[in-house]
């Protein structure tokens, strides 16, 4: 299993900094195995108020969820292409498109959050299979720098910044 240490600023766009500034230090792997049990806190929520949103225009529960899946597949499809040497640019996205056509809020919080970690657990499996020579590879990805270890960090970056928000304006 290889050893991904956190990342140099370099290694990634500066917008994604503030994600990877959220992550302890210590073992990414082991991070990114664990940060699916702080979604339990969910679990006893009623329906109505997964579909509840803090303000106008921001997203709810099953919408953050999903955008969490969405966002680690394309982050892990990143990694796996950066991993496996392809140099080609890839392109961003535009996550609203994405909430919008996912439509979470028509699906269960219990569907959403089994797909999650299922997916969560794909995403550690995969950086568990890459060679100790693959994690400091980049490429680019939305015009900028990308490392395969800054997206483990990234992935795990993202989910504390949304779980923050939810703990803030939907369970406090």
């Amino acid at each position: 299993m290889p050893t991904i240490d956190r990342p140099d600023p370099s290694e990634y766009g500066a917008y994604y900094r503030k994600y990877v500034d959220l992550v302890p230090d210590g073992d990414i792997l082991e991070t990114l195995s664990e940060e699916k049990e702080s979604w339990l806190a969910l679990v006893g929520l009623k329906d109505e108020e997964t579909l509840a949103r803090y303000a106008p225009g921001k997203w709810n529960i099953r919408e953050i969820v999903g955008h969490l899946t969405d966002t680690e597949r394309i982050f892990a499809y990143r990694a796996l292409r950066v991993g496996r040497g392809d140099k080609t640019p890839l392109p961003g996205y535009e996550q609203d498109d994405y909430v919008k056509a996912g439509r979470f809020s028509d699906r269960s919080l219990a569907l959403l959050l089994a797909e999650y970690h299922l997916v969560r657990k794909a995403t550690v499996a995969l950086f568990e299979s890459f060679p100790e020579e693959a994690i400091t590879r980049t490429a680019t990805a939305n015009d900028n720098p990308i490392s395969v270890r800054a997206i483990a960090w990234i992935i795990a970056g993202h989910e504390r910044h949304h779980m923050e928000i939810v703990r803030e304006k939907y369970l406090a």
